[in-house]
């Protein structure tokens, strides 16, 4: 191990200064330890890889579970464990046929589907900003409202409840050791109020099918979904619909206004493609880069050797800056060719809206330069400010224009 690297007292999730910066930790340890022990806000202690092919196989090994660590005694990253009817906290065959269920609401073909709406979405924000004029926040204006919105039309929640996901999911994925409570509470007031949704839905006696709610409460009618996941997928599905996309949105404005001369070309649109995979490799996205999981027998990866019981943190983040897989990874490149990131994940957990996500970025983004050729920062970088909780991002972007 590196000299710069200690034997204990590593402590995970690191310190960052600024946003797009990586922690210094993470080219360390793929450079000499790419399997380290690492201490984590709860007091549990998990093995941290960070190199591209070592994360890879790391999500793709059955024996590294999901399931495992809704256990009592597992170790864990945030205060308060993972919900075991979750299609995140799942092996197969119960992640199989969950995944089954929704994966032809969250196809690309769907996808593009919902373009047209989603754009129009879009476009009414950036007129509502355009109203409002200079400086007005992109996150509160357009980063947040506009995945809510898709997720919120894509399950068939009203209108008026769309703002109280917010308080919610943000109160939901702190890492903050001591907000178990709050987690907790966040949680069971989302589900009480997705029971009451779907109760509603029931007593109009709409017709399954639609909306996503609709079909998913057809399936618990079938039996083909347990009552408890219902409530706990329409949860999952709406935290990270959500909270991510509006992060990787709102940082990817920020990425593009600190590279004006790669902004630039694109400014009269249309946003290609490949710039919002790169967008995707290159800004930060989950803290840890990707979630806890929990041998189920012994484990090598690498030179290191996971005994049963023990954790995995498989960090994308820093995968997606591993020179061994990217040339040049620490540069934000638009045009970057045979972009094979993972900020998707990888295996049977890569994220299902990953399609959906995509359009979102695409579109938003593809609006906002095109209807804003001037866009800029309305403050200096110094005084922006980054959130602290799992899913990392700015908490406020002034733009003018």
């Amino acid at each position: 191990m590196s000299d710069d690297i200690p034997d204990e007292g590593l402590r995970f999730p690191f310190e960052t200064s600024r946003l797009f910066d990586p922690p210094a930790e993470w080219r360390l340890l793929r450079e000499s330890c790419p399997v380290a022990r690492a201490d984590l806000p709860t007091g549990d202690r998990a093995w941290l890889v960070t190199r591209y092919e070592d994360v890879r196989a790391v999500l793709n090994d059955p024996r590294l579970s999901r399931a495992a660590t809704t256990r009592p005694d597992a170790p864990r990253l945030g205060p308060a464990r993972p919900e075991p009817d979750s299609i995140m906290a799942m092996d197969p065959p119960d992640h199989t046929r969950l995944r089954r269920l929704l994966a032809p609401a969250f196809t690309g073909r769907q996808a593009e589907r919902l373009r047209p709406r989603i754009a129009r979405t879009a476009e009414r924000l950036l007129d509502d900003m355009a109203e409002i004029g200079p400086p007005v926040d992109l996150v509160e204006h357009l980063a947040r409202p506009l995945p809510i919105i898709t997720i919120c039309e894509l399950l068939g929640v009203p209108d008026e409840d769309r703002e109280s996901f917010k308080e919610w999911t943000d109160a939901a994925l702190t890492l903050a050791p001591h907000a178990a409570g709050a987690v907790t509470g966040a949680r069971e007031r989302l589900a009480d109020y997705l029971r009451h949704l779907i109760a509603e839905k029931q007593e109009k006696q709409q017709t399954p099918g639609d909306d996503l709610l609709g079909t998913l409460i057809a399936a618990r009618d079938e039996d083909r979904l347990r009552p408890a996941e219902l409530v706990t997928v329409a949860a999952t599905l709406i935290t990270a619909g959500y909270h991510t996309v509006a992060n990787s949105l709102a940082n990817s404005v920020l990425a593009l206004l600190r590279h004006p001369g790669q902004l630039d070309p694109l400014r009269g649109g249309p946003f290609p493609a490949e710039a919002v995979e790169e967008l995707l490799r290159w800004t930060p996205g989950p803290v840890s880069g990707g979630t806890i999981r929990i041998a189920t027998e012994e484990v090598k990866i690498g030179a290191t050797v996971v005994r049963p019981g023990e954790a995995v943190i498989p960090s994308t983040a820093s995968a997606n800056r591993d020179a061994e897989a990217f040339e040049d990874p620490d540069v934000l490149d638009l045009g970057r060719p045979e972009n094979r990131h993972i900020a998707f994940g990888h295996g049977i957990h890569r994220c299902l809206g990953a399609p959906l996500a995509r359009v979102e970025l695409q579109v938003a983004l593809d609006a906002l330069v095109r209807r804003f050729p001037a866009l800029r920062l309305a403050v200096t970088e110094r005084e922006l400010s980054w959130g602290t909780g799992m899913i990392r991002g700015v908490n406020a972007l002034p733009v003018a224009w």
